[in-house]
């Protein structure tokens, strides 16, 4: 049997991960290309959001296995071989790396250094009032494997930092220290409303998707600001910009938005309360992610149990 690799990726970023899969599983036929393949020998699929109806045409297939942690747009094709495990990316690297933008992002807002770099540009010297990190209230909605490691990050920081997560529990027990944990849709309104800092980490599934819209911006703290590192299909983004221009949230840091790449002429680019990143804030390391594709691949050879698999129903 054969591993097909498959999705957008680039023939360097192609070659790269052709380079780390194939050390990490010396012993699979790991091609990237069908011509390479007999496509009924293909009983493992590795994929980075492939195009809709790639799938569908493997009659073997055992494993679906997402190189990236997302796999809303996998879940969106219908065409997808619905008895076939799918697999999400959880890598160590990518919590850490996940971690190292939310740390940057709330120290930025937290001493106004996004403010400075406006005053800079703008040749002007004032210093700006300086809070303590205990006197910065910070909320993570979505307390999964991203989740967790940027609220105990967070807190390690000494920010006060509250999780939400949407209830129907996860199966495990949560283990935050310093981290206050919120549950069900009852408890995410006051969670807004006295926080200073939002991060979105939530998966995008049905009951998020158009979480932030113009109702639920309007129930955030006074002054507060947006981290969305998540999907851009959680935020109104005409809804966004007219919070930010009425001056009910103070900033935005947009990692992802709801086309992609971010077109030229949109607003968010020259926005002065607007932050923006090119969906960079944690990229998949095929270093490490090689390594837990490989111990999936394994274990389905050996009839072991697979690790992170996707519930179909809940959308992650």
């Amino acid at each position: 049997m054969s591993v097909y690799l498959c999705g957008e990726l680039d023939p360097p970023e192609l070659e790269t991960w052709l380079q780390a899969l194939r050390a990490a599983l010396p012993e699979e036929r790991i091609e990237a290309s069908l011509t390479a393949l007999d496509s009924a020998t293909v009983d493992v699929a590795l994929v980075a959001n492939p195009p809709p109806g790639q799938l569908k045409t493997f009659t073997s297939l055992r494993l679906i296995q997402s190189l990236w942690a997302g796999v809303d747009r996998l879940l969106a094709d219908t065409t997808l071989p619905s008895e076939v495990p799918l697999a999400r990316m959880v890598d160590g690297s990518m919590g850490e790396a996940m971690a190292e933008t939310a740390l940057w992002a709330v120290l930025s807002l937290h001493r106004g250094f996004f403010d400075y770099a406006q005053q800079q540009r703008e040749r002007r010297w004032m210093v700006l009032p300086q809070r303590r990190a205990d006197e910065v209230q910070v909320a993570v909605l979505g307390l999964g494997q991203l989740g967790r490691v940027v609220a105990a990050r967070l807190a390690a920081q000494g920010y006060v930092v509250q999780g939400w997560r949407q209830g129907g529990g996860l199966g495990e027990p949560l283990s935050l220290a310093a981290v206050s944990v919120r549950e069900g849709a009852d408890e995410l309104t006051p969670l807004l409303a006295r926080s200073d800092i939002v991060i979105n980490l939530l998966p995008l599934t049905d009951s998020t998707r158009g979480l932030f819209n113009a109702a639920r911006l309007a129930t955030l703290k006074p002054g507060a600001a947006l981290i969305n590192l998540a999907r851009g299909a959680h935020v109104d983004e005409s809804d966004l910009l007219a919070a930010l221009d009425a001056g009910h949230l103070s900033h935005a840091v947009l990692d992802v938005f709801q086309a992609e790449p971010l077109r030229a002429d949109h607003p968010f680019w020259a926005h002065p309360q607007v932050t923006v990143l090119p969906h960079a804030a944690a990229l998949t390391d095929p270093r490490s992610a090689a390594q837990v594709v490989a111990a999936n691949v394994r274990a389905l050879r050996s009839g072991q149990p697979l690790a992170h698999l996707v519930d179909r129903r809940r959308g992650y």
